[in-house]
């Protein structure tokens, strides 16, 4: 008999509440092992925290093994074509394991079962279980649901969800540092990206539960937080206008410069971070409330995706070439010259030419990011550049230009960080180094690591750490004795 894949996609919003509202607690489902991976972005690894903290209560226990797992769920990206190529091979995988063992149900969550949806379930059949982005509350009841002999699938997408009551279960955690998610969805509809239809649009979290979560966590001894959304500039929350007595409750607003300064105000030993900034929505206010507390990390992400005007115009950037670099300007007079700066590149975008490409490489050695995050355009299905241009870059251009622009960074870092040899940064100890326990590792404001011998220091604290040398990705010192 042909599996029936149960969906919500048909069905209104009371609908979807009173359906979430019988994965409650009370919902009976056998206590399993859990095996979760995340691929993508930050906030894919923010969210399995949260799925984690959802399915505890149902008896599910985390296992580091897939072999000892009766559920796995991988928590997918849907950004690049060779991210989703890379979780079909796992579930392959895992499908293969499944032959030997019928009952484990293996499930997508996140941007890639958004954009997939039936395909996974029906005709490659490689799942039993798909969950967008905003229907993790649901998973109770869709793991029920496979129990029972059916195929489940949520990809609803709500406007108002933002998991704000979800105490998340940090996974993989150092105990020093963590994520915080204040926003989710995307309202800016740049023309090469997926995510506005794999997270819906923009809603941001109560900002007292932010403080909440960012004060517990100083509490169990973390140390810094990263404040996570697609584009957290445009952060901005207001309760709904009340009626008491027939006035009108003023309203309290909210935006993330005022955020930003409230969970620095928590403790001047919790460091805050922040990612991912939009250049059309960093605000002069954003950037003087950086310079005003020494415990918010002078270091920002800032995406250009192209030096070239007529390229930022087809992806909808809403800004050209002189507008980001009077931002760049903006970001070093107010914040200060000691402010990290790093980017994302998107190399032979549609109809890019080498003129453009050089105009990308000029904009680098303008502005000489201390790092980037480098690509070659992969064409996302449903998006706007998908359906109206053509991807007409051959693949061997993309990925000349692509190392031409890696080769380039690697310079800037490598000068970027030979500046800082002979300097004394205040350092977060994180843990051991990568390669050696005899080393702890931690970064500094800038968010530059900083590897150096573990010597009469512990995780978690602070220290002086003198820098003695560099390699394009590492600062190596010692710790420094006044």
């Amino acid at each position: 008999m042909e599996d029936k894949v149960l969906t919500h996609a048909a069905v209104n919003q009371p609908e979807i509440n009173e359906l979430m509202n019988e994965a409650g607690t009370d919902l009976v489902i056998n206590p399993r092992n859990l095996y979760m991976e995340s691929y993508g972005c930050q906030m894919n690894i923010a969210d399995s925290e949260v799925v984690v903290s959802i399915l505890k209560p149902h008896g599910f226990t985390l296992t580091d093994t897939y072999e000892q797992a009766d559920v796995i769920f991988i928590n997918t990206c849907a950004i690049r074509d060779k991210a989703e190529q890379t979780v079909r091979k796992r579930l392959a995988q895992f499908h293969e394991i499944k032959r030997n063992k019928p009952d484990m149900i293996i499930g997508v969550l996140g941007c890639m079962a958004e954009r997939l949806k039936k395909t996974l379930l029906e005709e490659e059949k490689l799942v039993d279980l798909v969950a967008g982005p905003d229907a993790y509350r649901d998973l109770p009841r869709l793991v029920a649901t496979v129990d029972s002999g059916h195929k489940a699938i949520n990809t609803f997408l709500s406007r108002e969800e933002t998991y704000a009551d979800i105490s998340p279960i940090r996974l993989n955690s150092n105990g020093v540092t963590a994520f915080i998610s204040i926003m989710r969805g995307c309202d800016n509809m740049c023309s090469f990206c997926v995510v506005p239809f794999t997270r819906g649009r923009e809603r941001s979290r109560d900002p007292h539960s932010i403080i909440r979560e960012a004060t517990e966590l100083f509490k169990q001894g973390y140390r810094e937080v990263t404040l996570l959304g697609q584009n957290v500039d445009s952060y901005k929350w207001s309760p709904n206008t009340e009626q008491k007595q027939g006035e009108t409750q003023q309203q309290e607003v909210v935006n993330f410069a005022q955020l930003l300064a409230l969970v620095a105000q928590i403790h001047p030993d919790l460091r805050v971070r922040f990612s991912t900034s939009h250049p059309k929505d960093i605000t002069h206010e954003v950037l003087h409330t950086i310079k005003a507390y020494d415990n918010i990390c002078k270091y920002i992400h800032l995406p250009v995706q192209s030096g070239s005007s007529r390229i930022l115009q087809l992806m909808n950037r809403t800004y050209d070439r002189a507008w980001y670099l009077q931002k760049i300007q903006d970001i070093r007079t107010i914040v200060g010259e000691g402010c990290g700066i790093s980017s994302d590149m998107i190399a032979g975008f549609c109809t890019e030419t080498d003129e453009d490409h050089q105009e990308t490489l000029s904009l680098m050695d303008q502005i000489r990011y201390d790092f980037s995050y480098m690509f070659y355009y992969s064409e996302r299905p449903g998006t706007l550049a998908a359906r109206k241009y053509p991807d007409d870059v051959p693949l061997a251009v993309k990925k000349r230009r692509l190392q031409e622009i890696i080769d380039k960074q690697r310079q800037h870092s490598l000068e970027s960080n030979t500046k800082d040899i002979g300097k004394i940064y205040r350092v977060l100890v994180e843990g051991p180094s990568k390669k050696s326990d005899a080393y702890w590792q931690g970064r500094n404001s800038a968010n530059k690591v900083i590897v150096f011998p573990n010597k009469g220091c512990e995780k978690g604290t602070y220290v002086e750490v003198y820098v003695k040398s560099c390699t394009t990705a590492t600062l190596l010192g010692e710790i420094y004795n006044k």
